[in-house]
């Protein structure tokens, strides 16, 4: 997903991740999602505030492959390259703590240079708990579909409600499903 360079974009990002996590079996409050989307905030903020070149988006990808989650964040900076060892954060700063969190809370992290274009993409890997067993991420739904995809009443619901289109999914009693007939 693209993001544009902005604390904005960051969060979004982190929230993506997060509602990403918790549609593939990992609810908001486990540690696995947690975890990994505070390694998303930090990774995100750092490519808004380290990476960011006017008028171009960063990029975020999650992916689960071989018991292992990989966040990877892409900004198009090239010559701002993360140390390969975060300092020992001061402890007297307010800021500077990111990376040294993302090395603290993921198995594995590291810097690779963007293929195809200026840039480079900070990457992080998560292995699923033993025990954890993660649904397949759910097919999207297609916008006709998506109303009885989360198990509601398609004719109490018109196919154009935005969160139908999102995904988000509605909840009957809800003030503000927008078009909801009575």
């Amino acid at each position: 997903m693209r993001f544009t360079s902005t604390p904005r974009g960051a969060r979004l990002a982190r929230r993506l991740v997060s509602h990403r996590l918790n549609d593939w079996g990992h609810p908001y409050t486990t540690p696995l999602n947690e975890t990994l989307t505070l390694i998303t905030a930090e990774l995100s903020a750092n490519a808004v505030r380290h990476g960011h070149v006017p008028g171009r988006d960063f990029h975020v990808q999650l992916t689960l492959a071989e018991g292992a989650f990989r966040i990877e964040v892409t900004d198009t900076r090239a010559e701002k390259q993360p140390p390969s060892t975060p300092p020992t954060p001061d402890s007297a700063s307010e800021s500077g703590r990111g990376l040294y969190l993302v090395a603290a809370l993921a198995d594995d992290w590291g810097v690779t240079p963007r293929p195809a274009a200026p840039g480079k993409t900070v990457w992080a890997t998560l292995r699923v708990p033993t025990g954890g067993h993660p649904r397949t991420p759910p097919v999207a739904p297609r916008p006709a579909d998506s109303a009885s995809a989360y198990g509601h009443d398609t004719k109490s619901f018109p196919a154009t409600s935005s969160r139908q289109r999102d995904g988000l999914g509605l909840r009957p009693g809800d003030a503000s499903c927008g078009g909801r007939r009575r």
